[in-house]
């Protein structure tokens, strides 16, 4: 850019941001903020941020691509694996064991650009509690201000290089294969809620037991991170985790955060306790100048603590239970005779909770303990619900006195809060199926679009082929009245045929003599009727066989040399009288005639053969 843009001007673009488009830099870095719109003015040619200015009111779709430049969405699944692999081996088993069975996990994932860091914590919760927690237990709430990011993000469809950082066994399980991208399982997806969220204006989600927000805040100025650093202990539960960034270290910071692993930036929320809470009688214990104070604030300090709305217990260094106010002896049974007696010989000491280690805990960090929403099973079968805290008492010096142990009645906040979070998980359940309903509407929408246009598409194919269809039964038509006429013919043919054989059939049994005809192998083609008589042979035993082979009374043997000689010479008949015995057995002598037969669909002559009994 040929000069530099001026601060002014500057401001009066962000200030158009806020008001056109609702987005608030102004906690942003300003030398990153204004390096990043500058480099969008300079593929534009655009040299003063006043020129931007009516850029954007000109061409609105500019807006998409600055945010896109300022947002950056530089993330990737378990980016820096060591820090994760502390996550997964150290805090997330820590935030299973405080969870009772049926207690839900709730995760926020801040700035999660394309969701890889969402789907990451996802995976290792699924691991860790089970694939059916992950389904019905774990809510991982997903956020960022870009739009376009977020709709990547629900998706869950990441190419082959986004998933390569992911381990074998846990891309098998937990992603499925469609059209060569790697999709985020469904069943597993519903326990990711996407929606857009502002760090610094919107109010934080609530009782989180973990909240990633990796190389987020480093974008803000001091101010604005600690605002949001505030938000976030509001956000978290009290044994809630905040997982962060390689850059960011929250060293000024630590009266809200202490760290479990610095290397890694995984901190734990630092309790705010309110210290009017304290009663000043007690904190002052052992202490000689207590003596010195006149009777009437003895007892006014005495009754103030006897009469508190709260359950409270005194114990001293030695284990023993020193004062115990109204409350707290009817909520316990406790009796006067039970005050110096060590704790550790009383019911309280175990029951509704272990207190013995939650007081050495207190000694060992010297900072008060919360337990909250203790269950507690009443003698009438009633439930009850506590918070206890125990706080270190201290004396002048430092000196510690022993410890103050509060028992707070808050089974009507817990009812309520049970009764709000199944209202919000029937809400965002009924959100999510809301939303899963419309993207399967739209795809619907988009499958029927293209169905209509393939029927289209579809129809017209028919009506072409169905125009080609009735051309080729036209066609079909004209073949059949041909095929009829044919027919006709044959079948008049065939009866000519017919009357012509039975014709020849009724000569050949009308004459008297024995009438055979062979063609030149001799195989027999008539037999007639007289024939049939003088031989006792049907017509259909003889023919198609050899004549030579018959076995009847006329000596045929003879009869070769005769028919031979006929069939060589076509001119001449041969005649011969032989000895023959007929079919009744009598002898008779038979002359047998041989007349050449010229078939015409055989290349040699047949003969003729005319048998009569000489009388």
């Amino acid at each position: 850019m040929s000069s530099e843009p001026s601060e002014e001007k500057f401001e009066t673009l962000l200030d158009y941001l806020q008001r056109v488009r609702g987005f608030d830099f102004s906690g942003y870095r300003r030398p990153s903020l204004k390096r990043r719109v500058a480099r969008r003015m300079q593929m534009l040619g655009l040299e003063e941020f006043g020129y931007y200015v009516d850029y954007l009111e000109v061409h609105p779709e500019e807006f998409s691509y600055l945010f896109n430049t300022i947002l950056i969405n530089v993330t990737s699944f378990f980016r820096d694996p060591p820090a994760w692999d502390f996550l997964a081996r150290e805090s997330i088993p820590r935030i299973l064991s405080n969870k009772k069975e049926g207690d839900f996990i709730r995760v926020w994932s801040a700035g999660c650009a394309s969701g890889e860091e969402a789907y990451s914590v996802a995976m290792l919760l699924g691991e860790a509690a089970g694939e059916e927690a992950l389904r019905k237990q774990v809510k991982v709430y997903a956020t960022d201000v870009d739009e376009d990011a977020l709709s990547q993000a629900r998706q869950g469809s990441y190419g082959v290089k986004e998933v390569q950082s992911i381990p074998a066994d846990l891309k098998d399980k937990y992603f499925e294969k469609v059209g060569g991208r790697h999709v985020f399982r469904t069943d597993f997806r519903r326990s990711v809620i996407f929606g857009r969220h502002d760090l610094i204006q919107d109010a934080p989600i609530s009782h989180l037991d973990l909240l990633v927000c990796r190389n987020t805040l480093m974008y803000f100025n001091a101010e604005t991170q600690t605002r949001i650093l505030s938000r976030f202990h509001f956000a978290l539960s009290g044994n809630g985790y905040l997982f962060l960034g390689k850059a960011e270290m929250l060293l000024s910071h630590m009266n809200l955060y202490i760290p479990v692993e610095l290397k890694h930036r995984i901190f734990c929320k630092v309790s705010q306790n309110n210290m009017r809470e304290r009663l000043l009688v007690l904190s002052q214990a052992g202490n000689p100048e207590y003596a010195n104070h006149s009777t009437h604030q003895v007892s006014l300090r005495e009754s103030a603590f006897d009469s508190g709305l709260l359950a409270q217990i005194v114990v001293d260094l030695n284990g023993n239970l020193v004062l115990a106010n109204e409350r707290g002896r009817a909520l316990f049974g406790l009796l006067p005779r039970d005050l110096g007696r060590p704790l550790q010989d009383l019911e309280i000491s175990y029951r509704p909770v272990e207190l013995r280690s939650l007081i050495e805990q207190a000694y060992a960090e010297n900072r008060p303990v919360l337990l909250s929403n203790l269950k507690w099973a009443l003698s009438n079968q009633e439930v009850q619900y506590l918070d206890v805290q125990v706080v270190p008492m201290l004396g002048n010096g430092d000196t510690s006195l022993g410890v103050s142990v509060t028992f707070r009645d808050v089974t009507s906040l817990y009812q309520l809060q049970t009764e709000l979070q199944r209202s919000k998980q029937e809400l965002e359940t009924a959100y999510e199926e809301l939303q899963s309903t419309n993207e399967e509407l739209e795809t619907t929408n988009e499958e029927l679009q293209s169905t209509v246009e393939e029927l289209e598409t579809t129809n017209e194919e028919l009506q072409s082929s169905n125009e080609e269809l009735e051309t080729m039964n036209e066609e079909l038509q004209s073949t059949n009245e041909e095929l009829q006429t044919l027919n006709d013919e044959i079948r008049q043919r065939t009866e000519e045929l017919n009357r012509a054989n039975a014709f020849l059939e009724s000569i050949l049994s009308s004459v008297l003599t024995g009438v055979v005809v062979t063609d030149d192998d001799f195989s027999i083609l008539i037999w007639n009727r007289k024939a049939e008589d003088m031989w006792g042979l049907r017509a259909d035993e003889v023919k198609g066989q050899s004549f030579f082979n018959l076995d009847i009374g006329l000596p045929v043997e003879q009869l070769k040399a005769p028919i031979r000689a006929c069939m060589m010479d076509a001119a001449d008949g041969q005649a011969v009288v032989l000895d023959a015995t007929n079919r009744r057995g009598k002898a008779i002598k038979c002359r047998v005639s041989c007349t050449p037969f010229i078939n015409l669909d055989r290349p040699g002559p047949g003969a003729i053969l005319l048998m009569e009994e000489m009388s």
